[in-house]
């Protein structure tokens, strides 16, 4: 199986969804709703690379009057969910259903009675362009220096983060992390030892941050930002900590610095239920307050402040 791929049925026979998981197994991580309400809310948790929807669901779906049609359309819609590839499942073979399904945003018709190499070929060319297009999408979001992810990157997932967070009420973390005395670094070396400073640094960081989701990007100059998603108060203290922790435990030369005679970093932190469209600045406004009083306070720390919401 591919790693990573994620594949969402949504259908309310029970036949059809053990035939097609079974069609899938071993193309990618399968899960199944059996309603429309219930298959959106677990495409937006799951954001899978390819959904299998039920054209056809009936009026008793949940909520009623659904149809697949509907759910097509939110998903195409939604900033969560309107990437994923959806092949629709439908017994009504004809070109007005193939284009009405076309028109609500899927990329391809399966026709009832199921041709089960037919599903699994077209499937696993809709799961391998999904492949490709993650590939060429990440390409297109990385930092040319440091190979972590650029500031595009990071403003795009961190709305994406809010937005999830916010539905289902959970604490999201923003870690802001700043080279301490970096233009004497590059003044007393060169910018080459510089890059290769900021890019050793970069590294720290990615190995630092080892959790599901947690995003590391280069923010801007000598500053980098991570995503901590589901950030207790706990996790936001013990990464601030070990992002310090690593970066000083490199022992990169700086003698030029006023806070230890290596390179360190101060880190500022936010942990919060983002309530409303405004929180994530309000978030990035508070982790850039804690990187200042990180700084204030003699450099080399982590310091966190809690989100008012």
């Amino acid at each position: 199986m591919e790693s990573g791929q994620t594949l969402l049925i949504i259908d309310d026979n029970a036949q059809t969804i053990h035939l097609l998981t079974s069609l899938m197994e071993g193309q990618a991580a399968v899960h199944f709703a059996k309603g429309g309400l219930e298959g959106i809310q677990l495409a937006k948790t799951l954001r899978p690379d390819v959904v299998l929807l039920d054209l056809d669901m009936p009026a008793r779906s949940v909520p009623p009057g659904m149809s697949g049609l509907d759910i097509c359309k939110q998903l195409k819609g939604d900033l969560l969910t309107r990437d994923c590839a959806v092949l629709m499942v439908t017994g009504h073979n004809s070109d007005a259903t193939e284009l009405a399904a076309m028109r609500a945003g899927a990329v391809d018709v399966l026709a009832r009675p199921l041709h089960g190499p037919m599903v699994q070929m077209r499937v696993q060319t809709q799961l391998t362009l999904q492949r490709q297009a993650a590939a060429l999408h990440k390409l297109g979001h990385l930092d040319g220096l440091t190979a972590l992810f650029n500031r595009r990157y990071f403003d795009t997932q961190w709305d994406v983060e809010c937005r999830r967070h916010r539905r289902q009420n959970q604490p999201l973390g923003l870690a802001l992390v700043d080279v301490d005395h970096f233009k004497p670094f590059n003044d007393t070396y060169d910018h080459l030892q510089g890059d290769d400073a900021l890019n050793r640094v970069g590294q720290s960081l990615q190995s630092t941050a080892r959790r599901p989701g947690e995003v590391v990007a280069r923010f801007d100059g000598d500053e980098f930002a991570i995503i901590i998603p589901y950030a207790s108060a706990e996790n936001l203290v013990s990464l601030g900590d070990r992002i310090c922790d690593s970066v000083e435990g490199m022992a990169l030369p700086h003698a030029s610095s006023d806070t230890a005679p290596v390179v360190t970093v101060s880190v500022g932190l936010v942990s919060g239920v983002p309530a409303d469209d405004d929180s994530g600045q309000r978030m990035l406004d508070l982790a850039v307050q804690a990187l200042q009083r990180s700084k204030s306070q003699g450099r080399n720390r982590a310091v966190a402040s809690m989100s008012d919401r």
